[in-house]
């Protein structure tokens, strides 16, 4: 009875807890505030519009609009006043800083790499597949393993 009631209230407070930390929607440019709008016309000149999402994270409303530039993928992520507060980008893995090519290059083949730039911090999360298994870093521009998935 004990392991019930304890497994019981473990899923609750797992499910409870995870729309804390992070939603999203999808919605459409005119369900965004007006300032989030115009910022999001600014920046996405010359993209292609794939798409628009609205994310709750830690009680913060924040919105993103995902594009294509030059067949790439390239997110830019808007707080509620329209400022631009991240961008993640697609890249080449031949354009990437020299020590984080080294890096990857020992975690096996690069299936596809994206910049994420937020303020003046540039990071950098690669998909890879070693051995018929596949998985994701999080590497600073050094080369330093930030976050595995």
């Amino acid at each position: 009875m004990t392991n019930r009631m304890f497994a019981l209230t473990a899923a609750v407070v797992l499910a409870t807890g995870a729309g804390l930390f992070a939603s999203e929607k999808k919605i459409q440019l005119k369900n965004m505030p007006a300032a989030v709008q115009k910022a999001v016309e600014e920046h996405t000149k010359g993209s292609t519009i794939v798409g628009y999402v609205e994310e709750h994270e830690d009680g913060k409303v924040f919105y993103e609009a995902e594009t294509k530039v030059s067949g790439r993928t390239r997110d830019l992520l808007f707080d509620a006043n329209g400022v631009l507060v991240e961008v993640e980008e697609e890249v080449a893995a031949d354009t990437l800083p020299a020590a984080v090519k080294t890096a990857l290059s020992t975690r096996g083949k690069v299936l596809k790499v994206e910049a994420v730039t937020k303020g003046s911090i540039v990071t950098y999360e690669a998909e890879v597949e070693k051995n018929g298994k596949k998985s994701e870093v999080v590497m600073d521009a050094r080369g330093n393993a930030i976050e595995r998935r």
